[in-house]
C-alpha cells in the first residue's frame, strides 16, 4: 500500500540533487548544509535526508550532536550523475512520465489500453508519437535507455557468442548504447542503428560521437521501411511494446531480410510459464498496458512468435542486471532456418 511513498522519496532526492550535492561536498553534511546548498526547507529536507538514510539511499554519523549524511556506495554509483552507471536519468523518467501514467491503472485495466491521452492530453493511436512527444520528452526517453544499456548492456550482449555476426543491425536502437557495448564486446563487428529519423538525428547530436567506430545509422520505420540485410538483428525491449500480430509481422520481416544462417537476438524481461512470477516482469506487464500497446510474455510465448515469422534454433539465457531495479532480463538467440 505504501509502496509509492518509497518511490516517491527516491524521486525527490534525485531531482532535488541530493546525491550529486553530497558527492561534490566530498565530505558527510548536515540537513541545513544540504538545505542551504540546494536552496530548500531545512525541516522538508531533514526529513526527506532521514527517509533516504531509512531506505539505505544515504549513511549517517552523528557530529557535535547532530547528523551527518554521506553517499553510499550504492547511491555513489547509480543515483548521482556524473556516474558512467548512472540510473539518474531512468528515475527522472519514471518521476515526470510513468508515474503519471499509473495514476490511471485502474482505467488501463478496465479499457485495456494505454492512458497517454488521460496522463498528457495527447492521442496514443501513434504509439511513438505519444512517447516522443515534444524534442525534450523523446531525450528523456533515450536518456532511460541509456542509462539502463550503461548498466547491464554488455552483460547482455555477451549473453550469448556473437562473435560469427559481422554485420549486426540495431532495430530500434534508440541511444546507441547498446550497440557501443556491442563493438565493444565484438571488435570485428559493426552495428546499424536502425530507427526513426528524428531518433537518429538525436542520437547523433547527443549520444554517438563520430569518435564511436564501427557505430552507423540508418533512418527508418521497422514496419514500414525496407530492413537491410544483415548476420544478426537486435530487437531489445522492443517486442513488449506491441501485440502479438505486430510482433509476428516484425519478426517476419526480419526473417525475410536476415542472411542465410543469420539470426535475430531478442532481449526482454521472462514472464514465468505458471505466470507466478517474477514480480518485476509482472509489474512490467502492467506498466506494457499503461504505456504502450504490448504486455510482458513466457518463453514459450516469445519461441512461438519467433517460429510463426520462420525461425528457428531458439537459444535462451538469463541476465542479472540493475541492482537497485532488481531487474532481470533474458535473451533470446534465434537462427534462421534458412541455412
Amino acid at each position: 500500500m505504501e509502496g509509492f511513498l518509497v518511490s516517491k522519496t527516491l524521486f525527490a532526492a534525485c531531482e532535488l540533487g541530493v546525491f550529486d550535492f553530497l558527492l561534490a561536498s566530498e565530505r558527510p553534511m548536515s540537513a541545513a548544509q544540504v538545505a542551504a546548498g540546494l536552496g530548500t526547507d531545512v525541516d522538508g529536507m531533514e526529513r526527506l535526508l532521514s527517509a533516504c538514510a531509512g531506505l539505505e539511499l544515504l549513511g549517517t554519523q552523528a557530529a557535535g550532536g547532530e547528523v551527518l549524511y554521506s553517499n553510499t556506495d550504492m547511491s555513489r554509483m547509480y543515483l548521482s550523475r556524473s556516474s558512467p552507471r548512472s540510473l539518474f536519468h531512468s528515475v527522472e523518467y519514471y518521476s515526470k512520465t510513468v508515474y503519471l501514467c499509473w495514476n490511471y491503472l485502474t482505467d488501463a485495466v478496465r479499457e485495456g489500453k494505454n492512458q497517454y491521452e488521460k496522463a498528457f492530453g495527447l492521442p496514443s493511436e501513434d504509439l511513438f508519437e505519444a512517447l516522443y512527444r515534444s524534442d525534450d520528452e523523446m531525450i528523456k526517453f533515450m536518456q532511460l535507455m541509456n542509462s539502463t544499456w550503461n548498466v547491464c548492456g554488455r552483460d547482455v550482449m555477451t549473453a550469448f557468442d556473437l562473435s560469427p555476426f559481422k554485420t549486426i543491425y540495431d532495430l530500434g536502437g534508440c541511444s546507441g548504447a547498446l550497440a557501443k557495448q556491442c563493438v565493444r564486446a565484438y571488435p570485428q563487428s559493426s552495428v546499424t542503428i536502425f530507427d526513426l529519423p528524428k531518433v537518429v538525428s538525436t542520437c547523433r547530436e547527443h549520444f554517438v560521437s563520430p569518435t564511436d567506430e564501427r557505430i552507423f545509422f540508418h533512418e527508418g520505420d521497422f514496419f514500414k521501411d525496407l530492413l537491410p540485410e544483415a548476420d544478426l538483428y537486435i530487437l531489445a525491449r522492443i517486442l513488449h511494446d506491441w501485440t502479438d500480430e505486430c510482433c509476428v509481422e516484425l519478426l517476419s520481416r526480419v526473417h525475410q531480410s536476415c542472411k542465410p544462417g543469420g539470426g535475430v537476438l531478442l532481449v526482454e524481461a521472462l514472464l514465468n510459464e505458471d505466470n507466478s512470477g517474477p514480480l518485476t516482469a509482472q509489474l512490467y506487464s502492467l506498466n506494457m498496458l499503461v504505456q504502450t500497446e504490448g504486455r510482458e510474455r513466457k518463453a514459450s510465448e516469445y519461441s512461438a512468435l519467433l517460429t510463426t515469422a520462420g525461425f528457428a534454433n531458439v537459444e535462451t539465457g538469463s541476465v542479472e542486471c540493475v541492482p537497485i531495479l532488481v531487474t532481470h532480463l533474458n535473451a533470446f538467440l534465434s537462427r534462421s532456418c534458412v541455412m
